[in-house]
């Protein structure tokens, strides 16, 4: 008897102990990425002078905040346990349509230009919430077949045909060209979406309402939380960032393709997944999917400048993706696992 209550102070300490590390980790996951951002620009910069100079960092900001944009309403999406293929056709999408509009009308307000783009990206959006809340289709099939849809429409708009920087007005490409107070319109609108995107998932009814059906829909429904408004609503949010995008995108790039952003719906994804949103739902932080975000972003600058190889590029972002897949697998069952084992003792 004597042992035994010796024994057991000792095994709870280890174990309050374990768990306390374990939580350190998945609490301060965004820091311990901070971490590794700033350690490959050090390595970079070492390598080549010119990574960390005004203009460069400017530049990778700059790229970066569409690929962010769309990474907080991805962020969204996984949280409720879902997924959405169809971004990169909803962007090409109302790219193309806002861009056709413009060019037949180039006194048109830039602002209208950007609200166009989101009530079709909106539109979409709330087309595959409708598939999958009101319907039950799967996300992932839902959003499947929407991407071929809006894909075809695209081309079908277009007529097979570009629309380049010679047809577009300068009112509108200064949208993604132009700054204010030194700071590109690019990077402005990605912070306004940070700023709202915060306040709406942390400091909103809805924003919890969306994890609690993410981390258990029975619970969430016994609660009185309607699943079907929040999957419309998340869907929704998702087109609506990515008819943003499509605007920016074809602004940035002064040209509309029947093929724009194809396949860059999993690159959004891995920002979220190397941010640490968890795929099968109820998790993630803003400030994660934005340094997701950056990193691949550093990737894309830093690679090239380090005259690595165009086909070794794709496999050492991928492998970076695997790793953060890996640790925040291990992480998360450990959690769970020292959880469990607390309860019964």
């Amino acid at each position: 008897m004597q042992n035994t209550i010796v024994q057991q102070p000792d095994n709870d300490s280890k174990l309050a102990e374990k768990k306390s590390i374990l939580a350190n980790l998945s609490k301060f996951r965004e820091l311990g990425l901070l971490g590794f951002i700033v350690v490959i620009s050090i390595v970079v910069q070492l390598r080549n002078s010119n990574f960390l100079t005004v203009e460069n960092i400017t530049d990778m900001l700059t790229n970066t905040a569409i690929l962010s944009i769309l990474a907080v309403g991805m962020m969204l999406v996984l949280v409720t346990r879902g997924i959405d293929l169809s971004i990169g056709a909803t962007l090409a999408l109302s790219g193309m349509v806002v861009a056709q509009v413009v060019s037949n009308n180039p006194g048109l307000n830039p602002l209208l230009a950007i609200l166009l783009g989101m009530v079709i990206g909106i539109i979409c959006g709330g087309i595959i919430g409708c598939l999958v809340s009101k319907l039950g289709i799967l996300p992932i099939i839902a959003t499947l077949a929407a991407m071929y849809i809006f894909r075809g429409l695209t081309f079908t708009v277009s007529g097979g045909k570009w629309i380049s920087s010679y047809q577009m007005p300068e009112s509108f490409l200064s949208i993604g060209t132009g700054s204010f107070l030194g700071i590109r319109y690019l990077i402005i609108i990605a912070i306004f979406i940070y700023v709202v995107s915060y306040y709406f998932i942390n400091h909103s009814r809805t924003g919890r309402q969306i994890y609690a059906v993410g981390s258990n829909p029975d619970s969430a429904k016994v609660s009185g939380i309607s699943e079907t408004k929040i999957l419309l609503l998340v869907y929704s949010v998702m087109g609506g960032l990515a008819g943003l995008s499509g605007v920016l995108w074809v602004s940035k790039f002064a040209s509309a393709q029947g093929d724009t952003a194809s396949g860059y719906e999993l690159s959004v994804i891995a920002a979220c997944i190397l941010g640490g949103v968890s795929i099968a739902g109820g998790s993630g932080k803003l400030s994660g999917v934005i340094l997701g975000a950056f990193l691949l972003g550093i990737l894309d600058n830093a690679l090239p400048l380090l005259n690595v190889s165009p086909f070794w590029q794709t496999g050492i972002e991928g492998s970076i993706i695997l790793f953060a897949v890996i640790v925040n697998t291990l992480v998360k069952r450990s959690v769970e696992r020292n959880n469990l084992l607390r309860r019964k003792i």
